[in-house]
């Protein structure tokens, strides 16, 4: 019997397909073994980079802020170590019940955390900044692998509302958002550095491979500030806003001799450790941002002009009867008949009539030019973000009406820091020094703006305008001489003076015998009735100059028994402007 031969067996194939099919898989596998070569003998940083890629990580090492300190070294921002919860997304491995017990701790909306979490494309995400010790450690509890803590550092500030307007925040990367702390951000600020790290499966740092850069701390900035006297004046200034139902305050304090700023604070404040909610109106430094009509406190600086110009000398007399004075269609008032005044009267009375009759008697580069040596018109470089120049029209457009009104402090806007370190030239021998928020080492060099001699008659007369007789018998202090000026002034809405809105103003400086202390207040818009800067500002400045003198320990100049108010039934010396 034959054998069977099975037809598909018995096919013969041909035998260039069997070498075709061997040349084949000896290509493939010489392309696999070339690219081997490339990968592991001539190129193995890919495979490196993917390996590391599932264990190695490069984390961020965040500067500590530097901490910005009184001028006695009290902490007014300082920052401490928080815990904020990150994730790698390309790492998590978390079920859904564990995504909403991570989601009601951290706060947020599971669905938006797990979008965030399901993002592997990002190899970094924060899920919540900034976290309390306790609530990061509930986090890390959950053990969720890609989920881990980020170091940061939270900025606090000590004084809170105190020193807001000042200092200012940081937002929550740590970057200044306003005031000193948005002004100094570079010196403040550091440098970031970095490290190579191995972290596990759940997140966690198992080794540190190599620093890559080391991070460089802020530096300190220790300003001018005294911290008890910042406290102190808020505290006043406070009190009085609220007891005149006031539109808000200002108050600058700044030290006679070098020109440095003391304190500087500002009603209505904010709480500069709570920016969750932050009103922008109320975080706006006003006595250095915001412009007003000086009022009569402009009128020391129009009878120094007149005195350095030989026009009129302290005793010189000057008619203002009968209360009124027409320049062309206008009419200059004063708030009561004074009659015939001295020069040193005209300051004590704050008469308006007798400030314009001094100025007409100047040319008007005349009066612009101490006005703007002393300041006005150009911005104080004081280093803070935001400061103003203020208003100071050019002499050139002057017309006779409004050189008069300009000498009692209409037609001019100054910030209150400009006002402040105005008067530095009456509280000297008549010198003019930058002022600063940042301690100095040593007085800046000064500027000689009026003579000696210019400046010792119109302190005189600013004494006597804090005695009885003047405007501003509430300015004296227990112990000491003291000398300044109020203004009372009618707020300007639009182009017309509004009838019942004021700016309240007084300006001063103590001890006569040695000045070392200018403190200058501003009371916008007192609402409980009194309104003349002599009832309203000038006792917030008895309270804060009694006080700063105590903490300075400056020697008193006069006795004990110095204060002497008017009786309650004298009428009072009005100004109205």
């Amino acid at each position: 019997m034959s054998a069977t031969v099975n037809p598909p067996l018995a096919v013969k194939l041909p035998a260039w397909r069997a070498r075709a099919l061997f040349g084949l898989l000896l290509g493939w596998f010489i392309a696999l073994a070339g690219r081997a070569f490339y990968l592991q003998g001539l190129n193995n940083d890919f495979l490196q980079q993917e390996g590391e890629s599932r264990y190695s990580r490069v984390i961020e090492l965040h500067p500590t802020r530097g901490r910005i300190l009184d001028r006695n070294n009290e902490p007014l921002a300082i920052s401490t170590p928080v815990e904020s919860v990150a994730a790698s997304p390309a790492d998590v491995e978390i079920a859904p019940e564990q995504l909403k017990r991570l989601a009601r701790l951290l706060e947020s909306d599971a669905a938006e955390l797990g979008r965030k979490l399901a993002d592997d494309k990002r190899e970094f995400v924060y899920l919540k900044r900034q976290l309390p010790p306790e609530e990061a450690a509930r986090v890390v509890a959950l053990g969720i692998p890609g989920v881990f803590l980020q170091r940061e550092y939270r900025r606090y500030y000590p004084a809170g509302e105190v020193t807001a307007h000042l200092i200012g925040f940081t937002d929550v990367d740590g970057r200044g958002q306003e005031a000193l702390e948005l002004a100094f951000e570079e010196r403040l600020a550091g440098r970031l550095g970095s490290r190579r790290v191995i972290k596990d499966r759940l997140g966690q740092i198992v080794e540190d491979v190599e620093s890559i850069r080391a991070p460089q701390d802020g530096q300190t900035l220790r300003l001018s500030i005294d911290a008890k006297i910042q406290y102190l004046a808020y505290r006043e200034l406070k009190a009085a806003v609220a007891a005149h139902r006031a539109r808000a305050g200002g108050i600058v304090v700044i030290d006679a001799a070098t020109g440095e700023v003391l304190a500087m604070a500002n009603v209505p404040s904010y709480n500069s450790n709570n920016r969750g909610r932050l009103d922008p109106r109320r975080t706006r430094n006003r006595a250095v941002t915001d412009l007003f009509e000086p009022g009569s406190t402009l009128k020391p600086f129009t009878v120094a002009a007149a005195l350095q110009a030989g026009t009129v000398s302290a005793e010189s007399v000057i008619q203002t009867a009968p209360g009124q004075f027409a320049i062309g269609k206008r009419v200059i008032r004063d708030a009561h008949p004074l009659g015939a005044l001295t020069v040193s009267q005209v300051i004590q009375k704050s008469s308006n009539i007798g400030a314009a009759k001094m100025a007409l008697g100047l040319r008007p580069e005349t009066l612009w030019g101490l006005f703007n040596r002393v300041g006005f018109g150009v911005p104080p470089r004081s280093g803070f973000p935001g400061e103003v120049s203020g208003k100071l029209r050019g002499h050139a457009s002057w017309r006779p009406i409004e050189q008069a009104t300009m000498s009692y402090g209409h037609g001019i806007s100054v910030s209150l820091l400009q006002l402040a370190r105005a008067y530095l030239i009456f509280a000297t021998d008549g010198e003019l020094r930058p002022a600063t928020l940042v301690r100095r080492d040593a007085p800046a060099a000064a500027a000689q703006v009026i003579t000696p001699e210019t400046a010792q008659a119109v302190r005189r007369m600013l004494e006597m305008a804090a005695q009885p007789g003047g405007t501003a018998p509430r300015a004296q202090v227990t112990g000491y001489r003291v000398a300044g000026k109020t203004g009372t002034a009618h707020k300007l809405e639009g182009r017309h003076y509004a009838p019942d809105k004021y700016v309240s103003s007084f300006v001063g400086f103590a001890p006569v015998s040695r000045p070392r202390l200018v403190v200058a207040v501003m009371i916008d818009e007192p609402r409980a009735g009194q309104y003349y800067g002599g009832a309203v500002a000038a006792p917030v400045f008895s309270q804060v100059m009694a006080g700063g003198l105590r903490l300075l320990a400056v020697a008193p100049d006069a006795p004990l028994d110095n204060v002497v108010l008017p009786p309650p039934d004298a009428p009072e010396v009005k100004e109205e402007v």
